[in-house]
């Protein structure tokens, strides 16, 4: 189960990402914005972190226009790591290395095409383990020093 979120910004980016998720059969939650009107990114965020934080959701795809507001919220919650999906190259190497469980895509510097791009290889790409591991293991011990 994807979570999905954007601010206005990002809204006609996410209309476009739920057509693809439904059309290769990938389960969602849309958790807002649900139109254009002028919203603040750090809500969607938030809602998108607490639904991966509380397992209602597997992982999360989150929008706006760069992409770094986004990307900033989620990742003040424990347990997660947002990276923001740039390119099919970036969002791949995100989760095969890191294994980031939120995708952030920057819609007003990524055409739909690419997005989708992104999104299909963030989804395709399995995460390496092995040293990778150790490192997560690490970003844990981080979080719990510094996250009270």
């Amino acid at each position: 189960m994807i979570a999905l979120g954007s601010d206005h910004g990002g809204y006609k980016l996410k209309e476009e990402i739920k057509k693809y998720l439904d059309e290769i059969g990938i389960e969602y939650k849309d958790y807002g914005t649900y139109n254009e009107e002028r919203t603040d990114y750090p809500i969607f965020a938030e809602n998108v972190a607490k639904a991966i934080q509380s397992k209602e959701c597997d992982r999360g795809i989150l929008i706006c226009k760069s992409g770094a507001g986004m990307t900033i919220v989620a990742n003040k919650f424990k347990g997660i790591r947002a990276a923001l999906g740039i390119n099919e190259e970036v969002s791949r190497a995100s989760k095969a290395d890191d294994d980031i469980n939120i995708l952030v895509l920057p819609s007003q510097y990524i055409t739909t095409s690419a997005s989708i791009a992104s999104v299909r290889a963030w989804i395709g790409t399995s995460f390496k383990g092995g040293r990778y591991l150790e490192r997560l293991q690490m970003i844990k011990e981080i979080e719990k020093e510094n996250m009270k």
